[in-house]
Formats: C-alpha cells, structure tokens, sequence
C-alpha cells in the first residue's frame, strides 16, 4: 500500500549546497566547505518550497540486484539517518556520486542542494528525510531596495522554486526494503541517468504502481490488435472496455481479465508480452492479483484518448470514458470535403450551457 504522508509539521534544518558540472566538458564539481544552518526565520518559507513537488508522486526504493549493502545510496542514507550530525560529510559523498554520473554529453550542469528534514509525517509517525533537489537552469529576477534615502533596482540570477528539474526524497521508512523514496524529473528523457544510474531505485509494486501499469499495458495491448485501418472512435471503444474493467471492480484478477475483456489469443499474447517488458524493467515479476486504486484508473483514462488529427487543423480528442457515439461521419458533395458531425448536450468550455 501507497504510504499516508503529510509535510504540516516537517521543517527543513540543515543544507548541504553543491555545484554539478559535467565532466565531458570538464566543468567542476564544488562543494560547500560546511553545512549551512537554515534560520528560524526561513525555515518555514524554505520547507514549503522544498517539499512542494514531492505530492502525488509514484513511490520507489532503492534496489541493487544482489543486496543492498552494495548501495551506495542507500549506505550513505542510513548513515546519515543514524549521525545527523554526518550530513555535510555524506552529503558531499552523494554530490560526488551525482558528478560521476554526470558524463554523458546532454546532462546538463547545475546548483545542488542536499537537505535534512525533519518531523514528517508518515502513516502516522514522525519521521525524518533526506531531499536531493537539482536546478539545471538559473532565471532572473529584479528586487528594490532603500538606499541613502532613494530606492534602488538591482537584477540577479537565481533558482525559481517553481522549476527545479530533479528532485528525490528519501523518507527513513522501511529501510529493510530500500527506504520509501519519491523522485521526479523535469526532463524525461534523462529519467534513466537519475532514477536508475545515480539513485538507482525501482519503482515499489503497490496497488497505484501494479494499477497504472497493468491499465496502461492493456490499453496499449487491444489498441495494437486493432487493423490500422480502425477508425479513432473505436479505438476508443476498445480502450473503453478495458478501463471499465478497473472502473468496476476493487481487485485484479488476470485470468478473468483475459477472459472478460481481452478475449482473443491475439489479444492475450500481446498483452503478455508487455507484461514481460515491464517486469524485465521493474526487475523482478509482478503480482497479477491485486487490489485497484480508483485514482490511478483516472490518470490510465487521461492517456488512452484517442485523437484525430484533420488536414484543416482541427483536433478532435475522444476520451475513453465516453460510452454513447458523438460522431457521425460523412461527405459534403458542394464543398468536396468529408465532414464530421460531433453531438453533445452541453458546451463546458465556461461551464455553461450553448
């Protein structure tokens, strides 16, 4: 099960401030000579931006193929979680870790900062955290002071909290099981180079993991088994099927579900082998029983929309939830040109009736 977390009492304490370049193009790594204490007066401020990204994010742990005391994450997290007092120290370890991993050419530079955090809550118990946040890109901005009796504009360069690119959070919960850790990064594309290669985690196999996967796979299984010659709408249908599947039941079960909803061979052997895929990148199998988490079927619906593309630059996006036809197809011989009859009862662009 997903963990309950709440951050109205966590309060970042202490930061180690780190420098990343990239050692293809022979930047450097610097590092802060000692740890910076945050102040009373900006504790508050700076535990909200800190900890705002992590909401609604997927948890993993860490994970080495033989044991976790091969880790090096993980080694350098329990020793700060057991010595607060080694943050600086094995902080500094984990920006070095970062800058080797930083050798490949589209990895950008950038400012890190290595935090203590203190008091959050974690299915009911105060725990504490390490966060690793990343900036690969500077904004400027503009202040204005009182000076000798006038006021004065100043420009600078600085982080914008709302854009931080890489970030992780590593709660001291579960440690026999690679602690409870949530990550992000911005980018996408270098998502392997942070999550596997530095952090070197894997994805936890609760309920909103197996959901998500399993509902994305299947939607992807009877979409392909469709002839290319499907039209959008009932590409749409078949997605539908699926998804109403997880919409109407608490538990998963895969044998009911291929009879049920996948149906033919073909269906069932390409569903299988992405199954496959998807546990040779988890790493290990995963449970094909399991109980559904009614949210993560929401975010499944968001991606299985079909859309339809017309060489006048008109959109059309059909979600998978809709359940009646809402289009007619057909041909205008005055203007030569197919159309598209779209029906619907109300216009809630604005939230108001047409």
């Amino acid at each position: 099960m997903s963990a309950k977390i709440r951050f109205s009492t966590a309060s970042v304490t202490s930061l180690v401030l780190a420098k990343i370049g990239n050692p293809l193009r022979e930047e450097p790594l610097q590092t802060s000579r000692e740890l910076y204490r945050v102040s009373d007066d900006d504790r508050e401020i700076l535990t909200g931006l800190f900890l705002k990204p992590f909401k609604n994010l997927a948890a993993h742990r860490f994970y080495h193929h033989s044991s976790l005391e091969h880790h090096e994450m993980n080694l350098l997290s329990a020793a700060i979680f057991a010595a607060p007092s080694s943050l600086h120290t094995k902080g500094c370890e984990m920006a070095r870790r970062l800058y080797s991993k930083s050798n490949h050419p589209n990895i950008k530079s950038g400012d890190l900062c290595i935090s203590l955090v203190d008091d959050i809550e974690v299915d009911g118990k105060l725990v504490q955290a390490i966060c690793i946040l990343k900036s690969e890109s500077v904004v400027p901005f503009l202040s204005i002071s009182a000076e000798d009796g006038d006021l004065k504009l100043h420009t600078e360069q600085g982080i914008n909290p709302e854009k931080i690119d890489k970030g992780c959070l590593i709660f001291n919960h579960l440690p026999r099981n690679g602690y409870y850790v949530l990550t992000f990064d911005r980018s996408g594309g270098e998502s392997r180079f942070w999550v596997r290669e530095f952090l070197g985690l894997q994805a936890i196999p609760d309920s909103a993991f197996l959901t998500n996967t399993f509902a994305n796979i299947a939607v992807n299984a009877v979409k392909h088994n469709l002839d290319d010659s499907i039209l959008p709408e009932e590409s749409s249908a078949a997605a539908r099927e699926v998804i109403a599947y997880f919409d109407d039941r608490e538990h998963f079960d895969l044998q009911e579900f291929e009879e049920k909803v996948l149906k033919t061979p073909d269906a069932v052997a390409r569903f299988a082998d992405q199954r496959v895929k998807a546990e040779t990148e988890h790493g290990e199998p995963l449970m094909t029983n399991f109980e559904i988490s009614p949210k993560d079927v929401k975010k499944v619906k968001k991606h299985a929309a079909a859309v339809m593309k017309l060489d006048t630059g008109v959109e059309i996006h059909l979600k998978a939830s809709e359940q009646e036809p809402v289009l007619e197809r057909g041909y205008d011989d005055a203007k030569g040109m197919k159309y598209i009859k779209v029906f619907y009862n109300e216009d809630i662009t604005h939230g108001q009736s047409a």
